[in-house]
């Protein structure tokens, strides 16, 4: 091992590159669907390794020296990120001729940009570098610090955060109900990055012990809390799943549209599986109404119909507000509608989180001069809401909803979620086919149930829909690209474990102290030579 670790080390110019670039790529197994966590216990030591010899030109100035950190970081982010995010290309082929242009930004760009927080990252632990265990903690305070502020900068992008890789199974999801996403990202980094001890010598038994301790307890803590019953009902609600697998080259086809929504009143209006009650609340996915209800209210005539005495239909629609008859400076939301027995139109929540170039092209009139326009999600840009509520369903229950991928952002996804006693996911993965992305898409879901202590209702149009229970656990779900209805008594429990406020501040304390050990180590081992 320690043979590996100096050959590791000394590597220089494109191999070192290279090496960073199949480590960062080999981590994405971790991630869904391969859920293979075993691999980072690799992919993170090669990283140290290679932070070890990044140590720059003694002569260079202070930034020059830190280069070779960035660009190992940078390297390890850009493997990552291309091996984990290539299917969002998939987006792009569905109107190929107009779009496949931009298959190099999307496949390329993408992880080019996401690469920089890592390289960040590395230069942030290489600051607080050391020879013993003090650089481990350094690296967990670096890609803490890079992960959490993925969350927001340039309106976020938190996808496949390193935290995940920890977590490929509910005993396992546990532990984010208290230290939340930025103390998971650190923890899972320190963790898998230990190994790394084996080559020095120092310290080893030191982080061998930590890393039993810490596995015991990442393992332990989720035993005990599956095996602890789920709060005590106050009521339940009887919920229809609509996954309708609407072939999106056909989604705004107006020809097609009338038997799109045939086919969604069919799966809806359907007899309740053996042994279920009618159900109370009907939930289909994002935009799955392929058309205006302002233009066609007679839709809204035929949900009246099809719904019966107390039901009620939370559907994803296209909301138009404001203009003239002809369609002329209306504004266009990408919204669920609640729509009760009489076909009635009784509240709506607009998307807060936009994603942009998908549903809003950011500066507009500047990028509009050189012929760049939306690349996918609908025939027009969406305004963003202003604020997000809860629904009121029958009985009372109050559902939450979060379109798309705003269910990947846990600080959006934690505040909100008080006032709730149900967090309602719709989206429309289709966009990117049976590739990893609908499965990330539903385990980044899967892990706000746990955090929030709430059950998850999940309606997509190709998959993956499910009803996911408090402690992250598939109650039911369908498939990707299978088409049909699940019928679930979901009860009506459970909490969050903590607020999130506290689970904020558990991460933040995680991350300084792994900022604390690294410098204080950092300190000791200048202080020793000097």
């Amino acid at each position: 091992m320690q043979r590996l670790a100096g050959r590791i080390i000394l590597l220089w110019g494109w191999r070192r590159a290279l090496v960073a670039f199949l480590a960062g790529a080999l981590a994405v197994l971790a991630q869904a669907p391969y859920d293979f966590f075993a691999v980072c216990f690799v992919s993170f030591p090669l990283l140290v390794w290679l932070i070890d010899g990044a140590t720059g030109e003694a002569s260079d100035g202070w930034l020059r020296r830190l280069r070779p950190a960035f660009a190992i970081g940078w390297w390890f982010g850009f493997g990552y990120f291309l091996a984990g995010l290539w299917w969002i290309g998939q987006a792009l082929l569905v109107e190929a001729d107009s779009f496949a242009w931009a298959l190099p930004f999307a496949v390329v760009g993408i992880p080019f940009a996401l690469a920089f927080f890592y390289g960040f990252a590395t230069v942030v632990a290489r600051l607080l570098w050391s020879n013993d265990i003090g650089r481990i903690a350094a690296l967990a305070f670096g890609f803490g610090l890079a992960e959490w502020l993925r969350d927001f900068l340039f309106t976020g992008f938190p996808w496949n955060a390193v935290g995940y890789a920890a977590m490929p199974v509910p005993l396992l999801m546990q532990s984010v109900s208290v230290t939340g996403m930025i103390g998971m990202n650190a923890l899972a980094v320190f963790v898998f990055s230990l190994p790394a001890l084996v080559a020095g010598r120092r310290h080893l038994r030191l982080g061998f012990g930590l890393l039993v301790l810490l596995v015991a307890a990442h393992v332990g803590f989720g035993y005990v809390r599956l095996a602890m019953p789920v709060e005590p009902a106050t009521r339940s609600i009887d919920v229809r799943i609509v996954q309708p697998d609407v072939d999106l080259s056909e989604k705004w086809d107006a020809s097609v549209r009338d038997r799109i929504f045939a086919t969604l009143l069919g799966l809806s209006a359907k007899a309740p599986e053996p042994g279920h009650a009618k159900p109370q609340l009907i939930l289909w996915p994002e935009t799955s109404v392929p058309f205006l209800f302002t233009e066609r209210p007679d839709a809204l005539t035929a949900l009246g119909d099809m719904l019966g005495e107390g039901q009620m239909l939370i559907a994803g629609v296209v909301r138009e507000e404001g203009g003239s008859a002809a369609g002329a400076d209306s504004r266009y939301y990408n919204s669920v509608v609640a729509i009760n027995d009489k076909g009635e139109i009784t509240d709506a929540v607009d998307k807060v989180h936009l994603v942009p170039f998908g549903e809003y092209l950011p500066f507009a009139g500047l990028l509009g001069r050189f012929g760049i326009e939306q690349l996918v999600a609908g025939p027009m840009n969406f305004a963003a809401g202003n604020e997000r509520h809860p629904i009121t369903l029958p009985d009372g229950v109050r559902a939450l909803p979060f379109i798309c991928y705003e269910v990947i952002f846990p600080d959006l996804v934690a505040v909100d979620a008080t006032s709730s006693e149900l967090i309602v996911n719709v989206t429309n993965d289709a966009w990117f086919g049976d590739t990893p992305g609908p499965y990330q898409h539903f385990r980044q879901a899967q892990i706000r149930a746990v955090e929030n202590g709430l059950p998850l209702l999940r309606a997509a149009n190709n998959g993956i829909s499910a009803v996911v229970d408090p402690r992250g656990r598939i109650v039911d779900a369908l498939a990707v690209d299978a088409r049909g209805a699940i019928d679930v008594r979901v009860p009506i429990s459970g909490r969050a474990l903590i607020s999130d406020a506290q689970r904020r501040i558990n991460g933040l304390l995680i991350m300084f102290l792994f900022a604390l050990g690294g410098f204080t180590l950092n300190v000791r081992q200048r202080l020793r030579v000097n």
